[in-house]
């Protein structure tokens, strides 16, 4: 009942975040969240568009300015220096030269990095209504959509750093599929073994999902299993939450109900509501479904990977 993943998975990060100066103003914004918590799971590979593309440290401080959808990067003080291009071309870098990367890691409000939210200004110097993405974010996130990206400050908040990881995870796993040698009875194995997975986050997309697997023989294996895992990133990108959560413990504890004694059944409902409650975190009915499957066995609930989707010892669903 281990979570079944590569060591060490490969992931990208904003370099401020791992403690280098490389601000501009040589400062740093290290994130001991990433580099001691996850970092015991990830590989953090750094990378600092700003001084990539030749901008010295420390440096006149640059930000968004134009059209919130398509904004420029240009200087504050010199409006003549636009660095737009030269971003964007070094996410298309990194796209290219590291495609083992399973996810990436950003510095929030960052004019080159911020994923969401960013201030954008207007040419006349007043702020816009409306936020953008950094450049080099917003070309990294267009060239590999099914990435699992997120903002080092949203990792903050334990409900999406749980998805995070887990989709991170699925990534690594998906990889690792392909480099192993795709074929139609490795596509419907991991398909079952991420079945309550994607239960848990999106109830619509789930049901999407085995259907687009019903004739694999008939259809093309490799585009087939493209499909397929956009459309599972899709679902996993939608964090879970409790009524997800709940509908996927529910339909493990159905596994049960022909071994559990009346109490026992009681027992497990009890805390599965609970749970849905708001009253207890979601670790608690899961560890009672784990004790359940230690005394009974069951070589398809085994296998899942919504039971232990991550580390056991980084402690996610403790607080969700």
């Amino acid at each position: 009942m281990q979570a079944d993943i590569p060591q060490r998975i490969p992931v990208g990060i904003s370099q401020c975040l791992t403690g280098a100066p490389v601000r501009f103003n040589a400062s740093h914004k290290h994130s001991r969240l990433c580099t001691e918590q996850l970092g015991s799971l990830f590989e953090l590979t750094p990378f600092c568009p700003e001084v990539a593309i030749g901008m010295s440290t420390p440096r006149a401080p640059i930000r968004l300015v134009g059209d919130p959808k398509a904004p420029s990067v240009v200087g504050t003080k010199d409006t003549r220096v636009d660095v737009t291009l030269p971003l964007q071309h070094y996410a298309e870098q990194v796209s290219q030269a590291n495609p083992q990367l399973c996810g990436f890691i950003l510095m929030q409000k960052s004019p080159s990095c911020g994923m969401e939210r960013v201030k954008v200004y207007r040419d006349n110097g007043h702020p816009a209504d409306a936020t953008g993405s950094g450049a080099f974010a917003a070309r990294l996130m267009a060239r590999n959509p099914l990435l699992p990206v997120e903002e080092e400050g949203r990792l903050h908040d334990p409900v999406l750093c749980e998805n995070f990881v887990t989709r991170v995870i699925v990534y690594a796993q998906w990889q690792a599929l392909q480099r192993d040698g795709l074929s139609a009875a490795g596509l419907l194995r991991f398909h079952a073994r991420h079945k309550y997975l994607a239960m848990a986050h999106h109830q619509g997309l789930y049901r999407e999902l085995g259907p687009m697997l019903a004739n694999l023989r008939q259809q093309g294996l490799q585009a087939t299993a493209t499909a397929y895992f956009a459309r599972l990133m899709q679902c996993l990108k939608t964090p879970a939450q409790r009524g997800g959560h709940s509908n996927a413990l529910q339909h493990l504890a159905g596994h049960f109900k022909h071994v559990l004694k009346p109490q026992e059944k009681q027992e497990l409902s009890a805390l599965i509501d609970d749970y849905r409650r708001g009253t207890i975190p979601l670790v608690v009915p899961m560890t009672l479904l784990k004790h359940h499957l230690l005394n009974h066995p069951d070589g398809y609930l085994v296998e899942q990977a919504y039971l232990q989707p991550h580390p056991a010892e980084l402690s996610l669903r403790n607080a969700i």
